[in-house]
């Protein structure tokens, strides 16, 4: 990988598979996407989609914490669920955290998510 450096926070959870939680490349963050585990006990947290989206939010921030960002720096997200019928549930957290103007998005529909999660969102952030 050229002017490729992989990002590695012990506060969010451990990769699970062959794959960083990020990736430095030139002026952005490509960070892996992230479920609702949290990263103490390996675990998705208990409730519903509100709280896996909270909980996969605040893995993001721990990454981008790591490469000295905030959620502020993300410029565009990729959000799957597993049902549609939770798009307004996890709508209303995303909005609550990534404020205005928030990033560009795309939401898909997917059969299943790692773990047995309902919600993941991988997230590209800028540097500069």
């Amino acid at each position: 990988m050229p002017d490729a450096t992989p990002l590695l926070t012990a506060h969010a959870p451990a990769p699970v598979g062959p794959y960083s939680q990020a990736i430095r490349s030139g002026g952005f963050i490509f960070c892996s996407g992230q479920v609702g585990l949290d990263p103490a006990t390996g675990k998705l947290v208990d409730g519903g989609v509100a709280e896996q989206t909270r909980r996969v939010l605040d893995n993001l921030a721990a990454v981008l914490a790591g490469a000295g960002l905030t959620l502020a720096a993300i410029v565009k997200t990729t959000i799957f669920l597993v049902d549609i019928n939770d798009f307004a549930a996890v709508n209303a957290v995303y909005g609550e955290r990534l404020g205005s103007p928030p990033p560009a998005r795309s939401t898909v529909a997917v059969a299943a998510l790692p773990l047995g999660a309902r919600v993941e969102i991988e997230a590209v952030a800028g540097t500069g």
